[in-house]
């Protein structure tokens, strides 16, 4: 992909379509594109606005604008009014919609958060999303400025990082010294929390879920011994796979001087036990007292 600074601007298609206004005998490739732009908005129409009504037909031309757009922006060309409508002309407008919406299809199915539940695979639930965050990105009003490839790049970055923390924490639990976890639904940043916690004990065990009796024994046995929290912390990432240390060590230095601080100063028990299920296991927490 082309490196361009993302800032808000014509949508993409816009400019293609001025650069067509600038070249001569240009009344057969405006009519082929006013053609198939009209094919695209009709079958948006139809399957995410409604065809019906003028207002669903204008909403679905504005995501027609902003697909096409999308594709692009994030095709390896030049950053001119040009090269898209070189693009644009080579591969026509249909084709490059699809190639559009392709990435947002393959956006919406990276995950929006870091909780994992049983609804994630439920058709409904996947269409309902796939849509909203096509009208979040790909709404653009060809009269005005557009930033659609900006959100959907920060967004991309976002998600594949939830993806990273999910990953992360599905190998966590496979590997729960306890037993591999098998609940279906995890709230993955929690489960990283509870293995950086339980590592200050400095066995190098992995733990990937707990009960409250465990967190008592855990801050009784820092307390007690007092274990050093960098030498700990490096003996239970020689364990860890080396694509998941740098996101351990991210969310490591993020506690040493909040909840790790508590637990090697005088903070009450009671207390702490509070804001550790409140603030940092939450779900990852057995319900029973065991």
């Amino acid at each position: 992909m082309n490196i361009t600074s993302y800032t808000a601007r014509p949508p993409q298609l816009v400019q293609a379509l001025e650069a067509l206004g600038q070249r001569a005998d240009n009344q057969q490739a405006a009519a082929i594109l006013l053609d198939e732009l009209c094919g695209i908005t009709a079958l948006v129409a139809k399957k995410f606005t409604n065809d019906r009504t003028a207002e669903g037909i204008h909403e679905a031309f504005h995501l027609t604008v902003g697909c096409i757009s999308l594709a692009i922006s994030q095709a390896d060309i030049a950053d001119s009014g040009d090269a898209k409508l070189s693009f644009l002309l080579q591969h026509g407008a249909e084709y490059v919609f699809q190639m559009g919406f392709r990435r947002i299809k393959d956006l919406s199915a990276l995950p929006y958060t870091t909780f994992v539940s049983d609804f994630d695979n439920d058709p409904f639930v996947q269409q309902r999303n796939l849509k909203a965050i096509f009208m979040e990105i790909c709404s653009a009003d060809p009269a005005a400025t557009w930033s659609g490839d900006a959100v959907y790049q920060n967004e991309l970055v976002d998600r594949q990082r939830n993806q990273h923390i999910i990953a992360c924490g599905k190998w966590l639990r496979k590997h729960n010294a306890a037993g591999a976890v098998r609940d279906s639904e995890m709230d993955a940043n929690a489960a990283i929390t509870v293995a950086v916690l339980f590592a200050l004990s400095g066995d190098g065990r992995i733990v990937a879920r707990t009960a409250q009796r465990e967190l008592e024994q855990l801050i009784a046995r820092i307390r007690d011994n007092k274990p050093d929290v960098d030498a700990s912390w490096n003996t239970f990432l020689e364990k860890i796979p080396p694509e998941y240390q740098p996101l351990l060590r991210e969310r490591m230095e993020q506690l040493r001087g909040t909840i790790v601080k508590k637990l090697y100063g005088r903070s009450k028990a009671k207390a702490l036990l509070t804001d550790l299920q409140d603030q940092y296991i939450g779900s990852e927490q057995d319900i029973d007292y065991a």
